[in-house]
């Protein structure tokens, strides 16, 4: 419940606080006295967005704040699900910023309006004059089935599995869709991979057939070089290891005659020593190397193919191939696996389109029976609001697709006389039929489920008299058990009241501002008074007015 309501800087309003208590708390005032401003403030606090104009001093922040009594309200898990502490009492804040902006905390933490406006119905309910086109909602309707129903845990895995199917159902559209344009692709990736397989790219070293090549493709030139490089080594007399031989004989007699001699014998014999080691090698290579045009060929034909694959890939080795090679085959792979996966998918769809069948179901089933209950129900208490012959008919017919709430469409019929045809609400009722249908439906819901603070703004619009008392009665009723906060024109609906303030204008320094007070027994028969004849204040009005308090 609300337990206090402060609001500063906001339209007509410089600063205000109000204490509200449990029961039925009555809010009268002449037309344009500020009540819609209230609402307004509320509304903003519970998440509406914001609008600069409403800054009644735009130098200075709006603050509206509420603090809250949540015992008894089980929403520990909601505070939990939008990341808030959660406190019984919890104090709601919104500001409006000169600069437009605007911030919002819950218990001194920061919250989104999302989080916030996530919170605002278990927090408050307000119904005004507009919110009885709620009647009209299929969706509104089959909550108030629901509840009575109690409906709500099954509801909750309905939408649970419902969630699951419905993300199942679209992976499978668009894996369809994949495997439409890969399939397209099959074949062209499965060319270009058997292409590149044929190479045998892992076994593939181009860097040694490109040098193979060249030898087999140089035998000749190889050959004849090695000769003459052997006739220049071993030549008698002129060769070149001949020749250095000759002088490393001549060195070994000027070794012992200087060291420096000596120096120069062990350089000149490791080079000889390397020069016999190279020509050695050299002659080994030479005589391993035969012309062999076979080989030849098939080594070009190699590396003609692999040139002319790098050409088509626009890449340079074998290993840009081999990474090539490696996401044809997955694309292949993914490709030829899609299959498997709709089909495994598809599976698990049809197991969760029977749970959620079966849910939706038992949510008819529960539907239709409890249907009776209600309409009973509200016929009763729309006799008490002298519609006697009131009538409701509700239609239930299952659709074939899974909706938010099951697979029901609902049509709620009305009539208010009788020999009158059943026709949706929107086309028969009236604005005070609403009126009393809204309050029906609410005191139904009130014998069902906690409800949070209702707040009704005009409840009363369209109706007087024996119908404005027996309204009286059933918010009375209905406030017994949780707080309702009633703002009215009607010294019937007022004079039941546990608690009444009056929102009134007055000027200060030339400037008009708004004001509440909350009225003693004194006041509040003057006000109702002023209700019922007027300014004047009549004697019979004032007479009247303590009959009603009475």
């Amino acid at each position: 419940m609300i337990a206090n309501l402060s609001i500063k800087n906001y339209a007509l309003i410089d600063d205000i606080s109000v204490d509200f208590k449990s029961g039925l708390t009555i809010i009268t005032g002449e037309t344009g006295a500020g009540k819609s401003i209230l609402l307004g403030a509320l509304t903003l606090l519970l998440g509406k967005r914001a609008d600069l104009s409403s800054i009644k001093n735009t130098s200075k922040k709006c603050v509206i704040e509420a603090e809250f009594s949540l015992d008894g309200y089980n929403i520990e898990k909601l505070f939990k699900e939008n990341d808030l502490d959660y406190d019984t009492h919890t104090i709601v804040r919104r500001e409006l910023l000169p600069s437009g902006k605007s911030r919002a905390f819950v218990n001194d933490t920061p919250v989104t309006l999302a989080q916030l406006q996530a919170l605002a119905p278990y927090l408050v309910d307000i119904h005004g004059q507009l919110e009885t086109l709620e009647l009209f909602s299929e969706t509104f309707q089959l909550e108030v089935i629901d509840t009575l129903a109690g409906n709500e845990k099954l509801l909750k895995k309905y939408l649970k599995l419902l969630g699951v199917f419905l993300k199942i159902t679209e992976t499978i559209s668009e894996l369809k869709n994949k495997k439409e344009n890969a399939t397209k692709e099959l074949d062209y990736n499965t060319f270009l991979f058997n292409e590149l397989e044929k190479l045998n790219l892992n076994e593939l070293n181009q860097e040694l057939l490109e040098e193979r090549y060249e030898i087999l493709n140089n035998t000749e030139t190889i050959q004849e070089a090695v000769s003459n490089i052997l006739k220049l080594t071993s030549e008698e007399q002129i060769g070149t290891l001949t020749t250095a031989k000759e002088a490393r004989l001549l060195l070994g007699k000027l070794r012992n005659i200087s060291s420096k001699f000596s120096t120069y014998w062990n350089r000149l014999n490791s080079c000889i020593i390397e020069l016999e080691d190279i020509f050695e090698g050299i002659q080994e290579t030479a005589s391993n190397i035969e012309s062999d045009p076979s080989a030849l060929y098939e080594i070009n034909e190699k590396l003609q193919a692999l040139y002319k694959i790098q050409q088509k890939h626009s890449v340079a080795t074998v290993i840009d191939l081999l990474e090539i090679q490696n996401t044809l085959a997955s694309l292949i792979d993914n490709t030829l696996n899609l299959e498997t996966r709709i089909s495994d998918l598809e599976i698990e769809q049809q197991k969760l389109r029977e749970k959620v069948s079966e849910i939706a179901d038992t949510l008819h089933v529960k539907r239709m029976e409890v249907i009776p209950i209600l309409k009973a129900k509200l016929e009763e208490f729309l006799s008490e609001l002298s519609l006697p012959n009131a009538q409701f008919e509700f239609n239930i017919v299952k659709a074939d697709n899974f909706r938010k709430n099951g697979t029901d469409n609902l049509q709620m019929l009305f009539t208010a006389n009788k020999g009158i045809a059943f026709e949706p609400l929107k086309k028969v009722a009236s604005g005070g039929e609403l009126s009393r249908i809204m309050l029906a439906i609410k005191a139904v819901l009130a014998q069902y489920k906690k409800l949070p603070t209702l707040i009704f703004d005009e409840i009363d619009s369209g109706v007087s008299g024996e119908i404005a008392y027996k309204m009286a009665e059933i918010l009375s009723t209905m406030s017994k058990t949780m707080q309702m906060i009633c703002i009215t024109h009607l010294a019937q609906i007022a004079a039941k009241g546990d608690h009444h303030i009056k929102i009134f204008k007055e000027d200060v320094n030339e400037v008009t501002v708004t004001r509440l007070k909350t009225l003693n027994e004194t006041e509040r028969i003057e006000e109702i008074a002023e209700m019922i004849g007027g300014k004047q204040r009549t004697d019979a009005a004032i007479i009247h007015a303590k009959e009603l308090l009475n």
